[in-house]
């Protein structure tokens, strides 16, 4: 038998926490909850989940804590829950390190597909398409000035040091660094990054690329007004 994928859900709200861990157990996952973000915490030291589900107004240490101190220590996915898809909350959790969002209240179904598409990314974190034209390649290295990404080693050095990169943001990254030049518009990446078969929330894709360039470099991304990214070769 496979071994079930272990899921940290922190919510402070007694229903919503027990509906749901009944409905992600019932669909396969080993589910550890916790009331608030403290006994969240502990609980993620002490079993080392493969995904965490964080919401983000849980009481003791809130949830977009919870996912800085998560981040710090590990490049586990993160999911935030938030009640308000507006909300200053959303794009404070992805800045945070946060991998997805979903705003409640949800249905147990879209939650589940959303917890296996972050798992696919992570289980095959070198999905994205190596081998630009106009990048110097040797062995699977990719070179755009002082920035070196090793397509088969999940590696990256800018200006001879590594760079350390969430999963998430190391397919973001093969996926400009396999065209550089070429205009990646935010529903493409949303589509080969996220795996969206369907339009989502382009917030993500900002605040990851945002992230990206506080790493690889700011000037190394380009914004396109109106039509997406490129990573300049």
């Amino acid at each position: 038998m496979a071994e079930q994928t272990h899921v940290l859900f922190v919510e402070d709200d007694d229903v919503i926490r027990e509906a749901t861990q009944l409905a992600l157990e019932r669909d396969g996952f080993a589910v550890t909850a916790m009331p608030d973000g403290l006994s969240g915490l502990e609980a993620f030291r002490a079993d080392r989940p493969d995904i965490a589900l964080l919401d983000v107004m849980v009481p003791g240490l809130d949830g977009v804590s919870l996912c800085r101190r998560i981040r710090d220590e590990s490049t586990v996915p993160v999911i935030m829950l938030s009640a308000r898809a507006d909300s200053i909350d959303v794009v404070l959790g992805l800045e945070a390190g946060a991998d997805d969002y979903v705003t409640k209240p949800f249905d147990g179904a879209v939650l589940v597909a959303r917890i296996r598409a972050v798992l696919r990314r992570f289980g095959h974190a070198g999905g994205g398409r190596a081998g630009a034209d106009s990048a110097e390649a040797d062995g699977g290295v990719l070179t755009f000035g002082d920035l070196e990404v090793d397509t088969e080693g999940m590696e990256v050095l800018r200006a001879g040091r590594p760079v350390a990169l969430t999963p998430t943001e190391m397919r973001l990254l093969l996926e400009f660094s396999s065209a550089p030049g070429t205009v990646l518009s935010r529903d493409k990446l949303l589509e080969r990054v996220w795996d969206y078969g369907w339009g989502g929330d382009t917030r993500v894709v900002d605040v990851h690329v945002q992230r990206l360039r506080t790493k690889i470099g700011q000037d190394r991304i380009e914004t396109v007004r109106g039509f997406g990214y490129k990573l300049k070769a």
